[in-house]
């Protein structure tokens, strides 16, 4: 069983609109209202409120206060509890390992994102059109609301979520599709290194060499929304209606860039995918890629500039969502994933001929073995290590010298690949 999202735009007429804006309102109230409950509670008792207790007390005001019980489904009430709840558990557990807590914030109107729907059925539903593109959504206290768009694969719907963003409305459902299956017409074996220059650099167990280009979507419209940001920041009433239209737009053109870097990386992944049984790359720790250079007052980073643009171009690739959907795409067609470890590896320090390691800078794009004379370009290189390893290529002492175990010969890689 595999769950999957998919998302539609709603069209509420302006009767709906106004009766949406008041039930995404009471959930905000609630939202804030149990948030000082909890920091209440804590400052009293210095216990932390649980989200059971909160459900409990939720009951009670329902009870009591019928407005409450009026204004929202009781099961949806709980899933904007449940929000709160998990921002306390993902605040304590960056407490735990040092990161910056953040903790939990009021939201005002506008920023908040929406309320959630459990079991199909409990105040809402959705019936799909032909094909699952197009549907109804009928919502308790709003009636039925046209909604436009199509699931990649249907299947049983489990949940759901309204969401209000740039002054639109969109239903974000979640859908129990089963066992998914793609389909592969190749049986080869890659492995694929991602970069800023070149997106992605692969190499397969034939010789074959991919490329893909970063289509950098932040420079295609980096001057359009950097217009938007002026305007924004021109803007001195942040209570006018000028202002609102203005962040609107500008929320709508990162949308748009949004939409189409996660269309991109569906169509690449889903060809790739498609392609190769066994699919091996290094593991990336974008947290650590992209950490500040600034440092402290004490001691000041250097090159903050610099690394302040080369984290924005890594954050702009999104390597993290590219890796993910070409993980789920390769396991969707019985194909093999496989991570190697970086620290123990060091694909980008290793020769992919004779397995020594030479310490490179990110300036050096070329790869050149001083031990056995071999130079290609460094991503190929990195890649082709990757690949050697997965592969089982490299046995005995040159792979203890890595601290990590074959995976396999290449006399048994054969039946792997078909």
């Amino acid at each position: 069983m595999q769950c999957r999202k998919a998302t539609y735009s709603l069209y509420p007429t302006p009767k709906q609109e106004a009766a949406l804006l008041g039930l995404l309102r009471s959930h905000q109230q609630l939202y804030n209202a149990a948030l000082e409950e909890r920091i209440d509670c804590w400052r009293k008792t210095g216990k932390s409120l649980s989200y059971a207790a909160q459900c409990r007390s939720l009951t009670v005001l329902r009870r009591e206060c019928p407005e409450w019980a009026e204004a929202a489904n009781c099961s949806s009430q709980q899933m904007t509890l449940r929000r709160l709840d998990k921002a306390f558990a993902a605040f304590f557990r960056r407490v735990k390992s040092g990161q910056a807590p953040g903790f939990p914030r009021f939201k005002s109107l506008a920023r908040f994102p929406g309320f959630s729907f459990k079991a199909h059925g409990d105040g809402w539903r959705f019936t799909p059109g032909i094909d699952w593109r197009h549907g109804t959504l009928k919502l308790s206290g709003i009636g039925q609301l046209r909604a436009r768009g199509q699931a990649r694969q249907g299947g049983e719907v489990r949940a759901s979520d309204v969401l209000h963003r740039d002054g639109r409305w969109y239903l974000s459902l979640t859908l129990d599709i089963g066992m998914p299956q793609r389909e592969r017409t190749g049986d080869a074996a890659m492995a694929f290194d991602w970069g800023v220059e070149t997106f992605l650099t692969g190499v397969d167990h034939a010789g074959e060499v991919i490329h893909m280009d970063n289509p950098r979507w932040w420079q295609s419209e980096k001057d359009y929304i950097t217009g938007l940001q002026q305007v924004v920041s021109r803007k001195r009433n942040k209570r006018s209606n000028r202002r609102r239209k203005a962040v609107q737009r500008l929320a709508a053109a990162h949308g748009k860039t949004a939409r189409r870097r996660l269309d991109w990386a569906h169509k690449e992944t889903a060809k790739l995918a498609s392609l190769f049984a066994l699919v091996a790359t290094e593991e990336l720790h974008i947290a650590n890629m992209t950490r500040s250079a600034a440092g402290t007052v004490d001691e000041p980073g250097k090159n903050v500039a610099q690394k302040a643009g080369l984290n924005r171009e890594i954050l702009d690739t999104a390597p993290a969502l590219f890796t993910s959907l070409f993980r789920q795409k390769v396991l969707e067609t019985a194909g093999e994933w496989v991570e190697a470890p970086t620290r123990q590896l060091k694909p980008s320090q290793r020769c992919p001929a004779c397995w020594a390691l030479a310490k490179k800078s990110l300036s050096d794009r070329t790869h050149e073995c001083s031990r056995c004379g071999h130079t290609e370009p460094r991503d190929m290189a990195a890649a082709r290590v990757v690949l050697n390893w997965a592969l089982g290529l490299h046995t005995g002492q040159e792979l203890a010298e890595t601290g990590i175990n074959a995976r396999e010969t290449l006399s048994s890689a054969p039946h792997r690949l078909g």
